[in-house]
């Protein structure tokens, strides 16, 4: 594999090749002037509230989901490295995730003390002490182990304040369907980052689908996620939240356990742009 350009995959903090004309209707202006740009960013930023406040009302939430990471070779060609997983939610400070894809089988389990960490397809795991938060977990994971937590603002216990106080540019969008379900499809610009979110329609406007895009990357790659089976409150799945290693699994330093990003090591990071 050729070197390739890093990838989104740190999100806010800091098809089938078209024809020539195919490719030239995909090029748009959006019709935004003045009063309908007020009332559409207005729009926006009440869709996107709403849905901050929806998940931080949740006590408990659990849901699968499918990701695209994409790569870029030095030579411009793109690559999507999928994969899936669950995620099972209680506020404050209990987490279990899961994560399979092609190159790692990944479990992580956090009680509001201890961070496990298990590498199913190396029958390794490491341990992090991390009290407090989920909150404070995903900065832990980003600011001391310089994790890629890409889509972890949408775990925070307010959403709205994780991404909002860095956007420079707000667009509704309208309507789109993820998955058989009709969402609301907004837009929002960062320094760094494009990010669109389509939230569903009704009384539980969670995140359906969830993309990033680098904008200092060559390439300007994308990081997607998908959720599906989304459940809140009583009727969410929830484990136990105790970890217990496999038989025969060996305890390893949290730095030798490479295998749990979604970047596999034989794809080198690049430059930026």
């Amino acid at each position: 594999m050729k070197e390739v350009c890093a990838t989104t995959r740190n999100a806010v903090r800091p098809r089938r090749a078209a024809t020539a004309g195919l490719a030239a209707g995909a090029v748009f202006a959006l019709g935004l002037a003045g009063g309908t740009a007020s009332a559409d960013e207005a729009d926006a930023k009440r869709l996107f509230q709403a849905m901050s406040d929806y998940l931080a009302a949740q006590t408990a939430i659990s849901f699968d989901y499918d990701t695209t990471l994409e790569v870029v070779s030095t030579d411009g060609q793109k690559f999507g490295l999928a994969s899936s997983g669950s995620v099972e939610l209680v506020r404050p400070d209990k987490l279990h995730a899961t994560r399979t894809g092609g190159f790692a089988e990944v479990e992580m389990v956090f009680d509001g003390t201890t961070l496990s960490l298990l590498g199913k397809n190396l029958n390794a795991y490491a341990q992090v002490p991390a009290p407090g938060t989920i909150d404070q977990l995903v900065d832990t994971l980003r600011d001391t182990y310089n994790a890629p937590m890409p889509a972890a603002d949408l775990l925070s216990a307010n959403v709205s304040d994780a991404i909002m106080p860095l956007v420079t540019d707000v667009k509704d969008l309208g309507s789109g369907v993820i998955g058989g379900k009709e969402c609301d499809h907004v837009a929002f610009r960062t320094e760094d980052v494009d990010l669109q979110i389509w939230i569903a329609h009704g009384d539980a406007p969670y995140p359906c689908r969830y993309q990033i895009t680098t904008k200092n990357v060559t390439g300007n790659p994308d990081y997607t996620i998908d959720v599906r089976n989304w459940k809140a409150g009583s009727d969410a799945v929830t484990a136990d939240f105790t970890f217990v290693p496999p038989e025969g699994a060996t305890k390893i330093e949290p730095d030798k356990l490479s295998t749990l990003d979604e970047l596999p090591p034989h794809f080198t990071p690049g430059d930026a742009k």
